[in-house]
């Protein structure tokens, strides 16, 4: 449906251009014009009642003001530039007017009046036809989202046409990503003047769903290894259809086999469609393909990121073979920067028959964040943070943020710097440094001034392996005024910490932000010298899986240990002990569980273990871009004894502990914000097992994580 505004405005338009200046006095859109038919000198462009476009932007859609002559004609097509800009951006309400001024010099300023009106929304996305998948899952895959709570924020239920074709073939994959092939989609629209909304339908149809039947390989070229290549299939035999799954092989295939040696090696796939037991058999064919070579690489678009951080992502150069899976990885690569809205890459013959110009294009976006944030944790309070983050710092890549934070426990001030190509190698570098002042709590029996700062080292092992290894040094000042009350530290003294340490990560999640699928986990160890001599060693691990196809539910097993290890025999101070709390174990406060003193003071551990288990799922009735979810989870976690934790009570007093049950277990409910400001999460819990003296929490506002 066209709505009786845009056919008003491209009638407006048609008459402009023919140049009809007599009627245009009779058409009330474009408002009082004062000036004579003759061309005359702009003076100047003013734009009143402008709120959703800066003047700067308005200037760049008026012809007026680049060419600075006045004509009628041009001051007709303007207005209708004007009224479409705001269309794309929703506002179907919006009237421009124009008058004209006569300056003293003889020229014209001409002045645009603008009522935006409101702006229109999505009141509803429905789907018929969608006898498989549900609706919220489409709407996932969907650029344009219903008018929900943060529209006015994201802006993303903006009805544009263009962006609904590509909504169309967004479903259309999504199917053929999911067994259907033959999928057709296609969209009706109507537009409610009295809810200034649109009202979107998508008609599916399915078609038969298909599987993977036998997969095969075969190659002209001699010396390929097949059977590393068969490493690379993801069109698993009895799998469900998938295109992406498909194109991906292709695109792993030809860059194994460019890694064997056989750079111009060409993959196809050739399916065999049988219909009566609907499956797709799938020969992979790799032959020897045009020797071209990439004889100049131009990049356009780029005005703050330079040339070489764009260049050193694509694995190749000038005069290099050219790969179709390599330029596709490069881009991939580029996007994966966040430094850009739009990457476009494509080709252009070269000089010769066997030479290719490669052409990439991007729109940059801005890498700069700066701001005041506020909040409130359970553990900490009310928190605020004025930070600066540069994630393209100077253009070259380089990642750059300062931050200062306060809360009810302390303050904080922390810098970090990372070159993520140190000495043009694929190893990032990075050095951070902080200071913060831990107050005493009733939590905390005495408070802390730490400064320190370390040196990073990243290097990719594998696609998926990566390892990390860091040095450091901080100074600790404990701050213990009251009474004092602390059996285990005195005030004003001083702790030296030197350390050095590595982390292993495997990544093999579908999506960092939002995984379904897949195993993330981390090993760490470090040793701790100076006034410490002890090896801290930590693991950590989560599985997803994804539970109903297509019904958004996807659980997941944590599991987490840690242990400390003197290396010459002598108590652990207390200062550098475990302190499982929350992230353990839900439904406990922070130091919430765990050895305490006779008078009640948090100790620590040396040793820790835990496992958890959570279904995460969308709220029924909920649209999708609301970005909330629910989960349901199980807690379980054991902790050590204190008994080589350090006492340092002059007095000797007894430090007996009350550790009476090592294992605490909880379960509970919880709701996920996926909110602009990072995923953030409610957590309602219940404690089924504890020791006498733990202090337990019913509810609990923290930051999701991944681990």
């Amino acid at each position: 449906m066209i709505h009786p505004n845009k056919l008003m405005r491209g009638a407006v338009s048609a008459i402009a251009l023919l140049g009809a200046a007599p009627m245009m006095a009779g058409i009330p859109v474009l408002g009082v014009v004062t000036a004579q038919a003759q061309e005359q000198l702009v003076a100047s462009v003013l734009f009143e009642g402008n709120r959703r476009f800066p003047d700067s932007q308005l200037l760049n859609m008026v012809d007026i003001s680049t060419s600075g002559i006045f004509t009628q004609q041009r001051l007709a097509a303007d207005i209708q530039s004007i009224r479409m800009a705001y269309d794309r951006e929703g506002f179907m309400s919006v009237s421009v007017t124009a008058r004209t001024e006569q300056t003293g010099d003889g020229r014209v300023r001409v002045v645009f009046t603008i009522n935006e009106g409101e702006r229109a929304g999505i009141a509803a996305i429905n789907f018929t036809g969608n006898n498989s998948i549900g609706a919220n899952n489409l709407k996932s895959a969907l650029l344009t989202k219903e008018t929900g709570f943060l529209s006015w924020l994201v802006r993303d239920d903006t009805y544009d046409e263009q962006k609904l074709a590509v909504d169309r073939e967004r479903v259309r994959l999504y199917y053929a990503n999911r067994g259907y092939p033959d999928a057709q989609v296609s969209t009706a629209t109507e537009y409610d003047p009295a809810r200034n909304a649109y009202f979107i339908n998508f008609t599916v149809n399915e078609g038969q769903r298909y599987e993977i039947g036998n997969v095969g390989i075969e190659t002209s070229i001699n010396g390929l290894n097949t059977d590393v290549l068969r490493g690379t299939v993801h069109t698993g035999q009895g799998n469900q259809y998938s295109m992406a799954d498909l194109q991906r092989t292709i695109e792993d295939m030809a860059y194994e086999a460019s890694t064997q040696g056989y750079s111009f090696a060409d993959v196809r796939a050739r399916l065999d469609r049988d219909v009566a037991t609907n499956t797709f058999n799938i020969t992979y064919l790799v032959d020897e393909g045009a020797r071209v070579y990439v004889e100049r690489i131009n990049i356009t678009g780029n005005v703050k990121t330079r040339d070489f951080v764009i260049r050193r992502e694509l694995g190749f150069a000038e005069g290099d073979p050219f790969n179709r899976s390599a330029v596709i990885r490069g881009r991939t690569a580029i996007e994966g920067l966040d430094f850009f809205s739009k990457v476009e890459v494509s080709t252009a013959p070269g000089s010769s028959a066997d030479k290719i110009v490669l052409n990439i294009n991007v729109q940059e976006k801005s890498t700069g964040e700066y701001g005041a944030t506020a909040g409130y944790s359970t553990s900490d309070g009310i928190l605020g943070e004025l930070s600066l983050t540069e994630r393209n710092f100077l253009g070259r890549g380089q990642y750059l943020r300062a931050s200062i934070g306060a809360s009810q426990a302390g303050r904080t001030f922390d810098f970090s710097f990372t070159e993520p190509r140190f000495m043009g190698m694929k190893v990032s570098a990075g050095v951070d440094a902080y200071h913060r002042i831990y107050d005493e709590t009733s939590a905390s029996f005495y408070g802390s001034q730490v400064t320190g700062g370390q040196l990073r080292l990243g290097v990719p092992l594998t696609s998926a392996l990566n390892a990390s290894f860091f040095g450091g040094y901080e100074h600790k000042v404990i701050k213990d005024e009251d009474n004092p009350k602390s059996d285990f530290v005195a005030n004003g003294q001083e702790f030296n910490k030197a350390f050095v340490g590595y982390t292993l990560t495997w990544n093999g999640v579908d999506n960092v932000r939002n995984p379904t699928e897949g195993l993330y986990a981390t090993f760490t160890q470090q040793y701790v010298g100076w006034d410490h001599n002890l090896l801290k060693t930590d693991a950590r691990a989560r599985y997803f899986v994804p539970l109903l196809q297509d019904s958004g539910m996807v659980a997941s097993v944590r599991g987490q240990a840690g242990i400390i290890n003197s290396l010459d025999g002598n108590p652990i101070h207390q200062t550098e002990a475990y302190t499982p709390g929350s992230q353990l174990v839900r439904g406990f406060e922070g130091r919430g569980f765990g050895p305490r003193s006779t008078r009640g003071e948090y100790i620590g551990t040396t040793m820790y273990a835990g496992i958890s288990a959570e279904i995460e799922f969308p709220i029924p009735g909920l649209p999708e871009n609301y970005g909330l979810s629910g989960a349901v989870w199980v807690d379980a976690g054991w902790v050590g004894d204190s008994s080589d934790i350090l006492n340092l009570n002059p007095t000797g007093a007894a430090v007996a502990t009350s550790n009476d049950e090592p294992w605490r277990a909880s379960v509970g409910a919880s709701l996920i914000w996926d909110s602009p400001f990072g995923p953030l999460r409610g957590d309602v819990a219940h404690v089924l097992n504890k020791a006498t003296d733990d202090r337990t929490q019913v509810f609990q506002f923290t930051i999701s994580t991944l681990l």
